[in-house]
């Protein structure tokens, strides 16, 4: 059974709808699911995972929000994530999506195997946006 964990932070439940979603999408193939508020995650559990999904909204001006999941992502730039399947996800009131390009491109540069671009979804997400969410859950329980 694939190990999966998903590692977030949301302060609106946006992120932590599509979080819960891409849970979903994985269990259906039968990957065991940690699900993690970012407060409550270690290192040990990205590195004993099968495959991981990171979760966080823009904050501020397109970036990850800065408290938490900033710090968390910096102490894992030193822990060996090549080829670890990964996914990257989460919502945005405004701008380009360029807190996600740059997460993405800080990620591949460890390494790590991104199974797609970093989902984004604008706000709450609806009906479709929870549909993709589970879709790409399903794939990371795949690979």
């Amino acid at each position: 059974m694939k190990n999966i964990v998903i590692v977030y932070w949301s302060a609106t439940g946006n992120t932590e709808s599509m979080a819960i979603a891409i849970a979903e999408g994985a269990k259906k193939e039968g990957a065991s699911i940690s699900l993690i508020e970012v407060g409550n995650a270690s290192k040990e559990d990205v590195l004993r995972a099968d495959a991981v999904a990171f979760g966080c909204p823009s904050m501020g001006s397109e970036e990850l929000e800065e408290e938490e999941m900033e710090p968390f992502i910096e102490s894992l730039e030193m822990e060996n994530l090549k080829g670890k399947p990964m996914i990257l996800f989460g919502s945005y009131d405004w701008g380009d999506g360029q807190w996600m390009r740059e997460w993405m491109d800080r990620m591949t540069k460890q390494g790590v195997l991104l199974i797609e671009d970093g989902l984004t979804i604008q706000n709450a997400p609806d009906e479709e946006g929870i549909k993709r969410c589970r879709e790409l859950g399903t794939k990371l329980a795949l690979i």
